[in-house]
């Protein structure tokens, strides 16, 4: 599912000049999450994979698919993963995305 998904991270870490660890501050993870999720041992949760894709300006479909950023193909995603992961979703990520969709961020 998620091939090569740590390598896509990687090289937009590199062509961003951004460490692993501002990456990890940026995105609310912990050091040692992001060098899971880097080195390949875990694919990160939705809500934590959207803020990935925000901070390395990109789509959650590219980082885990490798698919090139269209904003209907994002949309899809988007949906899909929240739907996929709504029963894991605290409260505070439910309010995030609600703010996400009605701009108050």
């Amino acid at each position: 599912m998620a091939d090569k998904f740590n390598e896509r991270i990687a090289e937009l870490l590199k062509e961003k000049e951004m460490t692993q660890r501002e990456l990890a501050t940026r995105v609310g993870v912990t050091d040692a999450a992001m060098s899971h999720y880097i080195k390949g041992d875990r694919v990160p949760r939705a809500a934590v994979m959207v803020q990935i894709a925000n901070v390395l300006e990109t789509s959650p479909d590219y980082l885990m698919y490798g698919n090139p950023s269209d904003s209907k193909t994002e949309i899809d995603q988007a949906v899909r993963l929240i739907a996929r992961n709504s029963e894991q979703l605290s409260h505070e990520d439910k309010m995030r995305i609600m703010d996400i969709l009605l701009g108050d961020k």
